[in-house]
């Protein structure tokens, strides 16, 4: 099943999704919104189900769908918890900062709160005041959890998930140092990210779905070139149940809750530092990994950072080459 959140008020129009993305139809009789749906899960699922199966029928009303015209899965979240499963992505941002990994970042993972109050739409632009600031992408694989109690289990975490999503974790990588240096975590240096137009049941992910973890590469492009295509299901260090057990360690999540991977990252097989793909390497989900691997190659970064105009688009697609969750594509733009 595949759902979306049409553009309409705070908080959206719950719509079921065809298999191809093609057509949509109208839930909001069975719940107004996805958060609605999230709170009384069991409840309304099946009648989704049902309704999705009468989309791929052709026997309910259905009209065109239009990526652009969704909002975020859940425009406005109680809570974002990004972790970072992906530990060769965690070291090398470290090391881009001057940062050595500890040894229990392979143990224990990592894990901070974000803004989730007002999601950006999968189509709209990111916009922020200055290029000071250091504007990056973080391609990014996310679950929308349903109630877990506080204490929760890996088991309980992986049965939690409800559905899963693509996100663009923007990052404003030259606010990073001097805010962790306070010993508070992110604030400023993490505006709100934007997730792909649709979420979809894991069910609907096949064998590629297993292990709380998606086995498929997740697609990056900056200004309509392939920036990275690493393997999701590959070195994910913590798989979603373990994220989900981590955040609930000592309190409840609500329905609606999403939880994140962190920035997706292979190593080469040799164990260095991924390789660009002009190098015949997967790539980055994010700039600051190739800056690091320029710096340790060449002594300092050539890449620049995302600048006005620039567009990132974010995509997976299944193995016969199909989208699976649309396209998430952002264009920078400057704050008004």
């Amino acid at each position: 099943m595949k759902l979306a959140s049409l553009k309409s008020g705070r908080d959206g129009r719950l719509v079921v999704v065809s298999n191809d993305l093609t057509r949509a139809t109208d839930a909001t009789h069975i719940a107004p919104t996805l958060q609605a749906a999230l709170d009384r899960w069991e409840l309304f699922c099946g009648a989704l189900s049902d309704l999705a199966e009468g989309l791929a029928h052709g026997s309910v009303p259905a009209f065109r769908f239009h990526e652009h015209d969704c909002a975020s899965p859940l425009p406005r979240a109680y809570q974002w918890l990004d972790g970072s499963a992906y530990v060769n992505h965690v070291e090398l941002v470290r090391k881009s900062r001057g940062a050595e990994l500890p040894e229990s970042f392979w143990t224990d993972p990592l894990m901070y709160q974000g803004t989730s109050d007002a999601n950006i739409g999968p189509r709209d632009p990111v916009r922020v005041a200055s290029l000071d600031y250091g504007v990056d992408c973080e391609a990014e694989i996310a679950v929308i959890t349903g109630d877990v109690p506080a204490g929760a289990t890996r088991e309980q975490g992986l049965a939690a998930i409800r559905l899963v999503m693509l996100v663009n974790d923007v990052s404003l990588r030259n606010l990073i140092p001097a805010e962790l240096a306070k010993g508070f975590g992110f604030l400023h240096s993490k505006p709100p990210s934007a997730f792909s137009p649709v979420a979809v049941t894991p069910d609907e992910l096949g064998d590629a779905w297993r292990d709380g973890k998606l086995h498929l590469p997740l697609m990056t492009a900056i200004n309509g070139h392939v920036f990275g295509q690493p393997e999701a299901g590959e070195e994910m260090t913590f798989d979603f149940g373990t994220l989900i057990a981590h955040a609930a360690k000592t309190r409840p999540l609500s329905a609606g809750t999403i939880v994140g991977s962190g920035t997706v990252s292979n190593r080469d097989p040799d164990g260095s530092p991924g390789r660009p793909v002009g190098e015949g390497g997967r790539g980055y989900s994010c700039i600051a990994e190739l800056r690091m691997v320029e710096t340790l190659r060449e002594g300092k970064p050539r890449t620049s950072f995302l600048g006005f105009g620039d567009t990132v688009r974010i995509e997976m697609r299944d193995r016969k080459g199909h989208s699976i969750f649309g396209a998430i594509e952002n264009r920078l733009e400057p704050a008004v």
